[in-house]
């Protein structure tokens, strides 16, 4: 399943995409469906949305802010969630493929986000991919040592 979920300044952009993944006829999850106020933190979307992700080896997430960065920050803070700022649809593919990216994160300012059939374009590379493993492996995990590191507070 599709998590998705934005902050006030990715509104748009999210129901664009929800649109999308209507018509394609993928299941989805809007976190954040009635939120829209200027008052909705990035950090507290990203958390509700790094949680529905973490609730399913299968979910994957969509999440929108201003910019894409204040969302990739937030989520790569939360343990299990490899969070990819993409903006162009081998960013999104390479993201799946060779860092087994869970949440793809997209800015809604960005000039590049202002033509739907491109931002498509993204999601489709991000949910039709998967995880290479093979050489990818190795780097992925020292991935998960450094969440580990983080927890612990040191290596």
């Amino acid at each position: 399943m599709i998590i998705i979920g934005s902050d006030h300044a990715g509104i748009d952009l999210k129901d664009n995409i929800v649109k999308y993944l209507e018509k394609k006829r993928i299941e989805y999850l809007d976190i954040r469906k009635n939120c829209n106020q200027d008052g909705d933190d990035y950090s507290d979307v990203s958390l509700d949305l790094c949680n529905s992700v973490l609730k399913s080896n299968n979910n994957l997430g969509i999440i929108i802010c201003g910019t894409g960065i204040g969302v990739c920050i937030s989520c790569n803070k939360v343990n299990g969630i490899r969070a990819a700022l993409c903006t162009d649809p081998y960013m999104a593919e390479t993201a799946r493929k060779h860092n087994k990216a869970n949440v793809l994160c997209l800015g809604s300012r960005l000039e590049c986000m202002k033509n739907e059939e491109y931002v498509e374009t993204i999601v489709q590379a991000f949910i039709d991919n998967f995880f290479e493993g093979g050489r990818h492996d190795r780097r992925v995990n020292k991935i998960n040592e450094l969440e580990k590191i983080n927890k612990e507070g040191g290596r």
